[in-house]
């Protein structure tokens, strides 16, 4: 009986140890979304106060048309789908979010080069590799050694040809790139946050 209490001492120890960890990481995927979010925003609002007054009205008409690439992803519908949806399948989309940002970071760089200070050209696309590892170690954890039978995976990802032809001086490209930069950057901190919350078993994960 003590060897039978022990090994169940231990692993409960061995799970509240992974809880733990998972904790952590989940606080750091929030924290960095949180600043990637933040830094998009800060990028389009510095690059509509490079704009002249028309400019600036022209712009802000086209983007509620605006197709952004991330479309192509299917994701919950609104608040109401979204708090419904699994921890796992918001992991999932979050994943492939923050995948399909990491060609066009590059050119984002380069767009907001003249008003922000991003440091390396490439430390936007590091940022996003970094919380994309985050992400794919938390979507494993959730598994527990589950296969990972996702369905975004069958689709095609457009996501290097679709912005092949946005030249370095179209502002009507560049506001859309970095308009649906900000779109998807709270799209995952979102997502993030309810699933975190979903991890705690909280059935009030109000948005």
């Amino acid at each position: 009986n003590d060897d039978l209490s022990d090994l169940v001492n231990l692993v409960l120890l061995v799970n509240q140890g992974r809880a733990s960890d998972n904790q952590r990481l989940f606080n750091n995927a929030v924290i960095r979304v949180q600043h990637l979010h933040q830094l998009a925003a800060k990028m389009i609002n510095d690059f509509e106060d490079s704009l002249l007054p028309e400019e600036r009205r022209q712009l802000s008409k086209i983007f509620p048309l605006s197709f952004c690439n991330s479309d192509y992803i299917e994701a919950p519908a609104g608040k109401d789908e979204t708090q419904k949806s699994s921890m796992l399948k918001l992991l999932r989309i979050s994943f492939h979010l923050i995948e399909s940002w990491e060609f066009p970071s590059q050119s984002l760089s380069g767009t907001v080069s003249n008003s922000l200070t991003v440091g390396n050209p490439n430390q936007l696309t590091e940022k996003l590799a970094d919380l994309k590892m985050g992400i794919s170690v938390l979507i494993q954890a959730c598994l527990d050694g589950q296969p990972n039978m996702d369905d975004n995976d069958s689709l095609p990802l457009p996501f290097e040809d679709f912005y092949l032809t946005m030249g370095e001086n179209n502002l009507r490209e560049s506001f859309r790139l970095l308009a649906c930069f900000k779109k998807d950057m709270h799209k995952v901190e979102t997502y993030l946050r309810v699933a975190n919350c979903r991890r705690s078993l909280d059935s009030n994960c109000t948005l």
